[in-house]
């Protein structure tokens, strides 16, 4: 019997749009867009469809919003289907942000309280640095280890952010040691390193007031028993356990999202079909620079829904 994960994914992937062709005709999915829209006021839904890019790429908004149209899709897969996650899938995971819509299409909390957790979380990790004090950047074309030993002859702090795949790396850190890494790494041979342009300088030492403002969020928050296993971004490694993944969601805003080991985990638990479900497809080309040999599609619009229910 195959064994599937549905993945989630981060920031980068919004899009003005996003989620539009889904809403049309699928009303589950309006519906829940809808929910996260009113739990924030009611000024999310107009910037997903209309814009301005500028304001939807705002971490504050991004977030709920990638969390929104992931989460309506697999409602919108389960009423399609009339099969539950559970039925559909063995394991989830998130990448970043991701992971809490992960949490929520699992069950261990619901749409309204995830949105008000990220949109909390956006804005923490935005104000923890001041702007251009800090950095990120992807070095392609390298492996995690090669990256360690280029870090490790930076003074500064600078520290791996995202290890995304087989060959694609992300640092991040004070802007100063970042453009150094940079730097070192052309020197050393790495075939491209550039900087990235985001907002702040995700998962590094530099978001601990972030980290700090969401363990007193999530301290007052209920987390319940997931439906199905939960791959961390920490730990790479399934995990149930509410009180557990309270803590991973604290340690993963300063921590390294560890994406191709949680990909080689599920693949090593006999997964070997991997559905991203929301916005976009960059977990899909992650899967497949990772794991070349397993089945990866995602679902995005109305059509890719349609070919999603004949395969599950």
């Amino acid at each position: 019997m195959t064994k599937t994960a549905f993945l989630f994914p981060g920031q980068g992937s919004q899009t003005v749009g996003m989620g539009a062709s889904l809403m049309a005709s699928c009303p589950v999915a309006r519906h829940m867009v809808e929910q996260v829209d009113e739990a924030l006021g009611g000024e999310l839904l107009s910037i997903m469809t209309n814009g301005p890019e500028d304001e939807l790429k705002m971490t504050r908004n991004a977030q709920p919003a990638l969390m929104a149209t992931a989460v309506a899709t697999v409602r919108s897969l389960e009423k399609a289907t009339g099969k539950s996650i559970d039925q559909m899938a063995d394991f989830v995971a998130g990448h970043s942000l991701g992971e809490y819509s992960a949490m929520t299409a699992v069950h261990v909390f619901d749409i309204e309280v995830a949105a008000r957790l990220l949109r909390h979380r956006g804005d923490a990790m935005q104000a923890a640095v001041p702007a251009g004090e800090g950095a990120m950047a992807a070095l392609l074309g390298v492996d995690v280890d090669a990256v360690e030993n280029i870090l490790a002859g930076v003074d500064g702090l600078v520290e791996i952010a995202n290890d995304n795949s087989a060959g694609q790396v992300v640092i991040s850190g004070a802007a100063e040691p970042v453009n150094q890494a940079i730097a070192a790494a052309k020197d050393a041979g790495v075939r491209r390193a550039m900087l990235l342009p985001v907002s702040a300088p995700f998962h590094c030492g530099l978001m601990a007031p972030a980290a700090d403002t969401m363990a007193e969020i999530l301290a007052d928050t209920t987390l319940y028993p997931p439906a199905l296993p939960i791959v961390s971004n920490v730990t790479a490694q399934a995990e149930n356990a509410p009180s557990d993944l309270r803590g991973l969601l604290v340690r993963q805003v300063t921590g390294r999202v560890r994406w191709r080991e949680s990909l080689i985990h599920m693949a090593e638990q006999g997964v070997t079909r991997f559905v991203e479900v929301g916005t976009g497809k960059v977990l899909t080309g992650l899967i497949k620079r990772t794991l070349p040999d397993v089945e990866a599609f995602n679902i995005d619009t109305a059509d890719d829904m349609d070919s999603a229910v004949a395969a599950l």
